[in-house]
């Protein structure tokens, strides 16, 4: 099989330092995304498509980080996807869209001679600018092993296993677990300054604590204190997450009480600020909510 081309669509938030890193690593690329703006930052290092079926007919390997299912749906399905192309042979989908998506995806693109690998990536914005991603691969081995050292640029790879959606699922359990931990603390970080705690102060106990997470080490001290709130991701992209997670729990009837709780936390977020909200922004109903601000020194 020929690699010498990667077809990348999709180079908003998290798709374009991803695919920004394979440059600088001297992968070459076929590119497409909607939005011109998000096309920019490559100048002329980058090929560019005009639709996702030009990138499958220039790429074996085509490669899409898109925010929603049923974009990637209608990215591969639809009209000039990636299913017309003509070279295409693996297609990686990084984003996240559940594993009945994912065996849907694998299913028809087998009919039609291409092998699909899911690979959601997780470490939010910050993680795909510094490459250090962890990309949760699945799908055929061989496929696997010829994509993930392509890919390697972007963060760490995993290969989590052969059946279509096996990476979706590790993504979901990240994501649930994720979800929680900015929950949990930004309700209990907003009980302490209510009782007149030192917020900052809070953070670094928990940090040198059993309360430890990755909100309260990275997020909280970067984003929430400082009052900056640029996450990288928003909020109505995680209750989508959160919502995958639990149907799949109900597909193999797995509990999720703490996870529907949690959900619920995110569905009053997501109506009080609306969905493009940054995820850091959590926080601010909960101020709302008990009149008070929290804010770092």
């Amino acid at each position: 099989m020929s690699e010498d081309k990667i077809g990348f669509i999709g180079v908003g938030n998290m798709g374009g330092p991803m695919a920004l890193n394979l440059v600088k690593a001297g992968r070459r690329l076929v590119v497409h995304d909607m939005r011109p703006d998000s096309l920019k930052p490559f100048g002329n290092q980058v090929q560019i498509a005009s639709s996702p079926a030009e990138v499958a007919s220039e790429a074996e390997i085509v490669v899409a980080s898109l925010p929603r299912p049923e974009i990637v749906h209608d990215v591969v399905f639809g009209d000039k996807g990636v299913a017309a192309g003509t070279r295409r042979k693996i297609f990686v989908d990084l984003s996240t869209t559940g594993p009945r998506m994912a065996k849907i995806i694998a299913a028809e693109l087998g009919k039609r001679g291409v092998v699909a690998l899911d690979g959601p990536v997780s470490g939010g914005v910050a993680g795909a600018v510094k490459g250090n991603v962890a990309v949760m691969l699945a799908g055929p081995k061989r496929e696997a092993d010829i994509v993930a050292p392509l890919l390697a640029p972007m963060g760490k790879v995993f290969y989590i296993g052969p059946e279509p959606g096996m990476g979706q699922v590790m993504k979901l359990i990240n994501n649930v677990l994720s979800a929680t931990a900015q929950a949990a603390t930004a309700e209990a970080i907003v009980m302490g300054v209510k009782f007149g705690l030192d917020p900052t102060l809070m953070i670094e106990v928990l940090n040198a604590g059993t309360g430890r997470n990755s909100a309260t080490d990275s997020k909280w001290p970067n984003e929430i204190l400082p009052r900056r709130f640029k996450g990288g991701f928003a909020t109505g992209l995680m209750v989508k997450d959160l919502k995958l997670a639990l149907e799949t729990a109900e597909d193999l009837h797995v509990p999720m009480w703490v996870a529907n709780a949690v959900k619920q936390l995110w569905l009053y977020a997501e109506g009080r600020g609306g969905p493009d909200q940054d995820i850091t922004e959590l926080v601010k109903h909960l101020e709302a909510w008990t009149g008070v601000t929290v804010k770092g020194k």
